[in-house]
């Protein structure tokens, strides 16, 4: 009885430091996944901006397109254009 209780007390710490050993590791897949869907997001989100913006200018520049054509016979002289 004396031999299983030497052999309990180390027994316990050696598997206290490997449960710590392997929270360690999962803290570290988990904090790796969590980068990655923040890296993810990061990505839509530029990509979605992009896209609003060239949707904008798009529009911009047609609305520019149709106010450059001169409109019932007028011409585009550099005194009669209008800044917008």
């Amino acid at each position: 009885m004396l031999q299983l209780k030497s052999i309990g007390t180390p027994l316990v710490l050696a598997l206290a430091l490997m449960s710590l050993a392997g929270c360690e590791q999962a803290e570290k897949s988990a904090q790796q996944v969590i980068d990655q869907a923040a890296q993810s997001a990061k990505q839509a989100i530029d990509k979605t901006n992009d896209a609003a913006q060239q949707a904008l200018n798009d529009v911009i520049g047609g609305e520019r397109e149709k106010s450059a054509k001169p409109a019932d016979g007028q011409d585009n002289a550099p005194g009669k254009t209008q800044d917008i």
